[in-house]
This record gives structure tokens, C-alpha cells and sequence, in this order.
């Protein structure tokens, strides 16, 4: 079962249980003098778990936060080894038994009205760029969306209109919309005259789509600067039976922009 297909794990959840048992790896191979391919299961040990959370604090200087979640996924993986080896309870138990640590909660600060004015008109609304970001700090300031929320809208996610808000699918995939204020609707309204497109088109891009972009699109190749190459080398990729490399394609189609070809090089005529 995997973490993708079988728990609906996001890439964020899988890519902290990768960087856990690689720390958890290297640190264990460090401690036993082994590389990570000679370790046991049973040299990963609670006394080793231990060790290495409080190596996490000191050494790395991680938060308690950071070593909860790093204890958190080493309890899943041997959760997983509990139900399907059932010889190896009595270790995975110890190491489940390893408690959480506690840490403080600090009061959540908040911006006045004041300074939420402040930032919405430090953009310069005369440029592309400034009116994408002033859109962006309303949509943000009026919603709450954490910056991986806000990355991800798409053109599709803003409702207008009678009981305008917006839908976004949030931490622990929960989906949930929140209302939008009269100002907000404006320059959500604006912003999108601006931004046409599809609705499952990105609602924040980091730069103006240009004709290099449309063309590349249109092509179906990467929207690179180097697009319009990739294209040239499929093409000549395509005509690789008759012999001429994709660089030979290049010059050639140069050599016909300017006028001439290379001595030796020309076509035989039909």
C-alpha cells in the first residue's frame, strides 16, 4: 500500500517522512560506524530513536515542533511494521511508546487596520506586478489563506457575483470557502479582466503570458526560453531517418535565413 494511492498522503506528508529516516539513516550510520545498507532493523532501536530526536534539537537546533514531526513519522513507519510482522512488536511498541514533547504556544499576532492599508497600497498599481500583488495581499489579508492556499487558486476557485467567495482546498485536504468582501469582488473582478484564461488556469502567475508562452503552449513544448529550440530539435528528431542530426537542421535553417549554405552542404536538386 502506498502513501499516495493507499492513505492519500500530499507530496508535503511524503517528502517529510523522506527527510526524516534520511537524517534518521545517516545518523544511525554515524553512530554504529555502518553504512545505511548493513544496518538491522533491530539496530534502529528506541535508545537510537531517542538519541536521535534529541540530536535534532541540540545539534540542528529544530524546534520542538520540528521534533514532534520528525517522531511522528518514524511512529507511522513502525506502525506499518507492527501490523504486518508481528515478530517485531515488542520493538516497534517501545519506540510507539516514545512520547511527544510538549512545547509552548505563543499568542498569534495580527496587523491593524493601519498597517493592512499599508501593505495594499505599497504595491505600484502601474505595473503588471504591483497590481498582481496588491490583488493578491487583498485576497490574502480579507481570507486568511496560508501562501500554499493562495499559490495554488486557479481562475475557477473565485465565485462572483450573488454570494461571491472563494474555494480552496486546505491543510489535511479540507476543502472550505470563504466569503469576499465588496472590495475584494472589485479586485478580484479587475484582476481577472487582466488574467483571461481557462478555469483551471494558476489566478497568480509570476509573469504576463507572451506570445513565446501561447506559441510553446500552442506546440505543446516546455514554456522555456529554450522552447522554441526543443521545438526545432522534435522536428528534426522526426526527420532523423534521412540522415540530418537536429544541430545540422539548425545550421541549415540558418544558412537559408541568410542566403546561402555551406559549401558541400546543399540539397541535391529533384
Amino acid at each position: 500500500m502506498s502513501l499516495t494511492m493507499g492513505l492519500r498522503a500530499s507530496a508535503h506528508t511524503i517528502a517529510s517522512y523522506r527527510d526524516t529516516f534520511r537524517l534518521l539513516l545517516n545518523y544511525a550510520s554515524e553512530q554504529l560506524c555502518r553504512t545505511p545498507t548493513d544496518l538491522t532493523f533491530e539496530d534502529l532501536d528506541a535508545n537510537l530513536v531517542g538519541r536521535f530526536l534529541g540530536f535534532v534539537e541540540t545539534v540542528r537546533g529544530n524546534s520542538v515542533r520540528s521534533r514532534n514531526t520528525r517522531l511522528s513519522a518514524i511512529r507511522s513507519f513502525f506502525k506499518y511494521v507492527a501490523t504486518h510482522e508481528p515478530q517485531l512488536v515488542h520493538h516497534c511498541h517501545r519506540i510507539l511508546s516514545i512520547p511527544a514533547k510538549k512545547h509552548e504556544r505563543t499568542t498569534i499576532t495580527y496587523l491593524n487596520e493601519a498597517e493592512m492599508a499599508a501593505l495594499v497600497a505599497a504595491p505600484d498599481s502601474s505595473t503588471w506586478f504591483g497590481r498582481r500583488d496588491r490583488t493578491l495581499l487583498v485576497v490574502a489579508l480579507q481570507t486568511g489563506l496560508r501562501v500554499s492556499e493562495l499559490i495554488n487558486l486557479s481562475r475557477g476557485d473565485i465565485v462572483l457575483g450573488t454570494g461571491a467567495h472563494v474555494r480552496c482546498m486546505g491543510k489535511g485536504r479540507k476543502e472550505r470557502a470563504t466569503p469576499l468582501r465588496k472590495d475584494s469582488v472589485d479586485a478580484l473582478r479587475s484582476w481577472l479582466t487582466e488574467r483571461p484564461g481557462n478555469d483551471g488556469d494558476p489566478l497568480f502567475v509570476p509573469h504576463p503570458v507572451s506570445w513565446t508562452q501561447v506559441w510553446a503552449t500552442r506546440l505543446g513544448v516546455a514554456r522555456t526560453p529554450r522552447g522554441p529550440r526543443v521545438a526545432c530539435d522534435r522536428r528534426a528528431s522526426q526527420g532523423a531517418s534521412t540522415g540530418c542530426s537536429a544541430r545540422r537542421t539548425r545550421r541549415r535553417r540558418r544558412a537559408r535565413r541568410r542566403g546561402f549554405e555551406r559549401p558541400g552542404r546543399r540539397r541535391p536538386a529533384p
